[in-house]
């Protein structure tokens, strides 16, 4: 069986098993999430309050770990609803980190500085969500492909099976998002 069956099988096995699946699942998992989690925090000074293994952990046991684990029936579903975990971990400790800071002043920023994963910092994360957020108010399919593309590390070919859309409209749906997000961005609000 392959790496993205051995996955499937362990998500459908949570169903009904508990903690056993739960514990088969985690190596399975636990290399990708832990590369994700470790682009995000490349540029980041050392000392953060927030570590890649943290961060990792806390996800995987939002997902795996509750009393009513998420329902996923593919490696591609999970990793895209880890995504949208993450992007929620990252979100509230970059907020707390910044009101302690600055007390929540808003700035323009570049799109490229929000886009890239390794160069963002606090204000970028927050701009980023913001503007994710009021981007799913107009369009929630460009604001997902931001999600699972961005805090997801989906390939273009995985997001289209996660939406059920053809990789040409993930491309194009991508090229869409992020003009929409530079406006929002970088223009402000």
């Amino acid at each position: 069986m392959t790496a993205s069956g051995e996955v499937t099988q362990a998500l459908l096995d949570l169903d009904g098993s508990g903690g056993e699946a739960a514990e088969k699942l985690l190596p399975l998992v636990y290399d990708e999430l832990r590369r994700l989690a470790d682009h995000y925090f490349r540029d980041e000074p050392a000392g953060q309050t927030l570590q890649p293994t943290a961060l990792v952990h806390e996800v995987y046991m939002r997902l795996a770990g509750s009393s009513t684990p998420v329902q996923c029936t593919s490696r591609a579903q999970f990793f895209a609803v880890a995504a949208q975990a993450m992007r929620h971990l990252l979100i509230d400790h970059a907020r707390r980190r910044r009101a302690a800071r600055r007390g929540g002043d808003r700035r323009k920023h570049s799109l490229d500085d929000v886009l890239e994963p390794a160069t963002y910092r606090d204000e970028y994360l927050v701009a980023l969500d913001d503007a994710l957020t009021d981007l799913e108010a107009v369009d929630r399919q460009l604001s997902r492909v931001i999600e699972l593309r961005f805090f997801g590390g989906l390939t273009v070919e995985e997001t289209a099976q996660v939406m059920g859309v053809s990789p040409i409209t993930v491309k194009r749906r991508w090229r869409l998002a992020k003009g929409w997000l530079h406006r929002q961005i970088v223009q402000g609000r």
